[in-house]
């Protein structure tokens, strides 16, 4: 697993409101579970079932937040595939810049 990239969306999940829902993230072989579901996103490394699942790269992922690969971009090109709530998916944003 990589902790470096679980542990950043930890941060980033304490520091925003509740999502309202759950979101699973597959990047490369780490699995992140973010659970808006109560008052605040709690994040875990289960393999359950969500709302909103997105599955990318790491190197993807570092693009984006670096601003060098644009997330709808990211999406058109298949880098980033999104099944689900896509309302969720919208709200990631706030967990990864």
């Amino acid at each position: 697993m990589n902790d470096s990239i679980f542990k950043e969306i930890q941060v980033k999940a304490n520091e925003v409101g509740s999502i309202g829902g759950t979101i699973k993230f597959l990047i490369d072989d780490t699995i992140v579970f973010v659970d808006g579901t109560g008052p605040k996103n709690l994040v875990s490394d289960s393999d359950e079932e969500a709302d909103c699942t997105i599955k990318t790269s790491a190197g993807a992922l570092k693009d984006m937040q670096s601003g060098d690969l644009n997330p709808m971009t990211a999406v058109m090109s298949g880098k980033v595939k999104i099944s689900g709530d896509m309302s969720l998916a919208m709200k990631v944003q706030s967990l990864m810049s």
